[in-house]
């Protein structure tokens, strides 16, 4: 490939049970997208999903609004760290749901007072010195994202385009290492990616350059499109 786009999701079903399922409001910012690549004669020759079920559904979301054919393969190294697992392992209160619930909710802002429960649980992964606690620690999460990306870059034909539906997590990865050459900016980005924004990569002949990063032009004309989680 020449040009990639990692997109991340729409907007998923948080404090639901599933909150793999997108929202409404998700299914929408997909399509919203795909109308805005076609208006702008965006026209990826292939599309790499994770195959997280928010994934699957922003994909088809984006191909409707493209009203083109694209053919899509799955790649699991896209998929989002288990954030979840992760949380827990902080907060074993929060390895039941309704308990979880119960104690967001003493809370005047329960979306708030997740992220910053999130917030120290991910320091603490990403600290190394509690590497055996995690199903995938934050070295092995670095590894598989910088493998994906390096698939991306061989996929497509040598001056095509390939669009990448991932989520914040590894887009916020591959970012930084295209940045840093580490994984040192992980937390600043990952911290403002939009549902469903848009960041783009350049193949060149010095390997892949980051161009732009989280580029949200198709939502923010629209406060109810603009989301974050």
């Amino acid at each position: 490939m020449r040009i990639g786009y990692l997109v991340r999701h729409g907007q998923a079903s948080f404090g639901k049970k599933d909150y793999d399922a997108l929202s409404d409001l998700g299914h929408l910012q997909s399509r919203v997208l795909g109308r805005e690549l076609a208006y702008r004669e965006i026209r990826p020759d292939l599309i790499i999903r994770g195959e997280l079920r928010r994934h699957r559904e922003t994909a088809e979301g984006i191909i409707e609004g493209l009203e083109l054919d694209v053919p899509v393969e799955v790649d699991p190294g896209w998929d989002e760290f288990d954030f979840q697992h992760v949380v827990e392992v902080f907060k074993p209160l929060y390895r039941s749901r309704t308990l979880m619930v119960a104690d967001l909710a003493r809370t005047r802002h329960p979306k708030a007072a997740f992220q910053a429960v999130f917030e120290d649980a991910t320091a603490r992964w990403i600290g190394g010195g509690f590497d055996g606690e995690y199903a995938e620690s934050f070295p092995a999460f670095t590894s598989r994202v910088e493998g994906a990306l390096g698939r991306m870059a061989e996929r497509g034909p040598d001056k095509g385009t390939v669009l990448v539906v991932s989520s914040g997590g590894p887009i916020g990865l591959a970012a930084s290492l295209m940045l840093a050459g580490d994984a040192s900016l992980w937390g600043s980005l990952n911290r403002v990616a939009v549902n469903t924004g848009v960041t783009k990569v350049i193949n060149g002949r010095s390997g892949l350059n980051l161009s732009s990063y989280n580029s949200h032009t198709h939502v923010e004309h629209d406060r109810e499109l603009l989301t974050y989680r």
